[in-house]
């Protein structure tokens, strides 16, 4: 059964160096749709996009740091694809505190990125903050970080030519990047659900903000037997925004075993965004030009 824009398709893979004009392109921190919607927020297709300019957040300290690093990449003919809370604020407008940046790469060339950056100038942070280098190594320069994944923390997968040839185009601050995947990117998101740090806040924004631009046939075949994890999020995203919810395909929700959602004419007793969290983390409550408490 396929789901989402190729009813009768597989998703397309494609040479890592070609694609480009399949891509999803991001323009200011705003995903840009082409002529699916003309350009309008997905989640709300009668409503401008959001103009959040949200890479104006970031600090020019941190900013000469970042540039350096993908200089540094590009030098080294290293292909690198943006990621976390870059990445979010790509596809959602939104952008949340951070005090560093991460770059994906493919997995063997790991340490010729590492000697480019020591090359560079940057230095490991495992001195001062131990981390696992099983998938990620830790930069950092004038105080601020610049991290290199080549795999999920669980080692559920590594970065491979998918990551590459799905991802977007974003305009920043005159450098142009690749980002990484949106399927890929809620992928990894889904597995990080710890007592102290759970991204699924993460991909409810997302879903919020470009549900309908999802591959959910990708995403479905790289979960494989984790399937029970998206189930689980997405009752939850039902519980937690139903209007928005029945927006997702109806197929997807058959797939996955699950009743889909079904209009109410009575609004919840409760503010179901702050018994999650009271603080300003669910971008479809708060103002456009309001950062994400997450």
């Amino acid at each position: 059964m396929a789901i989402g824009r190729s009813k009768n398709k597989p998703r397309q893979r494609q040479n890592p160096s070609r694609g480009a004009s399949s891509r999803r392109k991001v323009v200011a921190g705003v995903v840009q749709l082409g002529s699916r919607n003309g350009g309008n927020s997905p989640s709300k297709p009668n409503q401008p996009a959001l103009q959040f300019r949200w890479a104006d957040a970031i600090s020019e300290k941190e900013w000469a740091v970042y540039r350096s690093a993908m200089e540094t990449l590009r030098q080294a003919k290293i292909p690198f694809l943006l990621g976390g809370g870059f990445a979010l604020a790509a596809f959602t407008g939104r952008w949340r505190d951070t005090k560093d940046i991460d770059f994906y790469i493919w997995p063997h060339h790991r340490q010729a990125v590492i000697d480019a950056l020591t090359r560079a100038g940057f230095q490991d942070l495992y001195s001062r903050l131990p981390y696992d280098r099983n998938w990620i190594y830790r930069s950092t320069q004038s105080g601020v970080i610049v991290d290199i994944i080549w795999s999920m923390a669980n080692q559920r997968a590594q970065v491979d030519a998918a990551w590459f040839t799905g991802a977007g185009n974003i305009g920043l601050r005159n450098q142009q990047l690749l980002v990484v995947p949106l399927e890929e990117f809620i992928w990894s998101k889904l597995y990080i659900l710890q007592r102290d740090h759970c991204d699924w806040t993460d991909i409810f924004n997302l879903l919020y903000a470009c549900g309908s631009q999802v591959h959910w046939n990708h995403l479905l075949e790289r979960l494989e037997e984790d399937l029970p994890l998206l189930r689980s999020l997405l009752l939850v995203y039902a519980w937690l925004c139903p209007p928005e919810a029945l927006r997702l395909p109806r197929a997807l929700w058959k797939r996955l075993k699950l009743c889909a959602p079904e209009p109410s004419r009575q609004p919840p007793k409760r503010n179901r965004v702050r018994l999650l969290d009271t603080r300003g983390w669910f971008a479809a409550v708060q103002p456009p030009d309001y950062k994400l408490e997450i």
